[in-house]
């Protein structure tokens, strides 16, 4: 057994003395969600709390949980760590295949986070390929599949818009030239945009309903900008990309770590979801969904959930007297990562909403995320509680888990594919 994983196990025994001692007499905490959550207030760590599962993978013939009248399946299964899904106008479907790699070992505690985060499959060699889907034959599984890019640096967000094919590296935006029903791009890519490297290292794209503009999330480097804000520069925000000019600029700030992006079509406004700080406690502060104002600033790093002031951080307090509260909050360190729309009618009994990959948390005492969600939107907001689309990621004792929901995206035929990196699949969920 390598030195890195026995490392881990103890990290692991250590980490669970920790949480013991930590939450001894606690009481189980409701989740901070809602347009009104309770959040309870800051408890500094200063060791942060690092719990995760053992990624195992699924078996043969295992697959998710699927809520009642729906059903699941595998549209594709061994991938290498596919992360997120762009669906062509002919039905192909992209998954970016791509890892955190390691990086940036200081400290005992990175090396701890280092071995945690292997041991999960978190970490790693990163394929750094968008793979091409086709299912021809319509039968809800793939049976062509080509590596349709490869030699990115770990790409994830995808958009088409005429005929050139946007991809989200971590160190900028590259644009190819694209042919409908090609299964293979070998033209070189163009870098139109750049991006700081590493940190919260993925790259989103959503481009505007009339295809002239590109929106990319880009999360901070740290966690509570622990290197200086000047390594925070032109991180924590939403970019805007104007095609035509080539020009971007910083459409919303204060988002630690912005990764999906979607229309609401009521209202044609941006949304995202948000992965907010750690080291304050299981709920707080919360994970959240929320609509994104062009120039808003919604906290980060010196308030959260409006302008609650995080007392580790030196202050500003212009900064957090123009805060912004979030829409919707997703409970605490949930990982939400994936963000569609869901027109009503896409799975049976679930009207028009966003479904949310909720990737899982590491640092909670009691995990919390693992499983694809969905919010269901009245008047171009959230109309009511959450509502589970897939479960049984998780093992119930926590100890390991099979795989971890990411990209999620409307497929052809009625139905919601779901990229899941630690079980290299892509499933697809559609009425029972």
């Amino acid at each position: 057994m390598a030195f890195s994983d026995i490392f881990a196990r103890l990290v692991a025994m250590v980490g669970a003395g920790v949480i013991l001692l930590r939450h001894r007499g606690d009481q189980t905490l409701p989740q901070a969600v809602g347009d009104s959550p309770a959040i309870p207030p800051a408890k500094p760590q200063g060791i942060p709390t690092l719990k995760m599962p053992t990624a195992r993978g699924w078996d043969d013939g295992q697959v998710p949980v699927a809520a009642p009248g729906l059903k699941v399946s595998a549209f594709a299964r061994g991938l290498q760590h596919p992360r997120w899904i762009e669906v062509l106008p002919n039905g192909d479907v992209l998954t970016a295949e791509a890892l955190s790699t390691p990086g940036g070992i200081r400290s005992a505690f990175d090396y701890a986070m280092y071995t945690t985060m292997k041991r999960a499959a978190a970490v790693g060699v990163s394929a750094n390929r968008i793979t091409l889907l086709r299912d021809a034959d319509g039968d809800g599984v793939a049976e062509t599949r080509e590596i349709f890019l490869s030699g990115l640096n770990q790409p994830f967000g995808m958009a088409l818009v005429g005929n050139t094919l946007y991809v989200g590296n971590t160190d900028g935006l590259m644009g190819f030239p694209y042919k409908s029903g090609e299964t293979q791009i070998s033209a070189a890519g163009q870098k139109i945009f750049d991006f700081k490297p590493g940190g919260h290292w993925t790259r989103s794209i959503l481009p505007s309903t009339d295809g002239t503009r590109l929106y990319v999330g880009v999360g901070s480097q740290s966690n509570i900008g622990d290197e200086g804000m000047e390594a925070e520069e032109g991180r924590a925000a939403i970019y805007e990309y104007d095609i035509a000019s080539g020009k971007g600029r910083i459409f919303g700030a204060g988002l630690r770590n912005p990764v999906g992006l979607a229309w609401e079509p009521q209202t044609n406004a941006l949304w995202t979801v948000v992965n907010e700080r750690d080291g304050l406690g299981d709920e707080t502060p919360p994970d959240y969904l929320t609509s994104v104002q062009d120039g808003g600033f919604y906290g980060w790093p010196y308030c959260y959930w409006g302008r609650t002031v995080d007392d580790r951080v030196p202050q500003d307090a212009a900064l957090v007297a123009r805060a912004i509260q979030p829409d919707f909050a997703l409970g605490g360190h949930t990982a939400s990562l994936g963000l569609c729309w869901m027109p009503a009618g896409t799975l049976p009994g679930f009207p028009d909403g966003m479904a949310i990959g909720q990737h899982g948390s590491w640092n909670r005492s009691k995990l919390s995320g693992y499983r694809v969600i969905f919010v269901p939107f009245e008047g171009g907001k959230p109309s009511g509680p959450a509502q589970d689309i897939l479960t049984g990621f998780l093992a119930p004792d926590e100890k390991t888990s099979y795989g971890r929901p990411v990209g999620v995206a409307v497929g052809p035929g009625g139905s919601l594919l779901v990229a899941d990196d630690a079980g290299d699949a892509i499933w697809r969920v559609t009425g029972a």
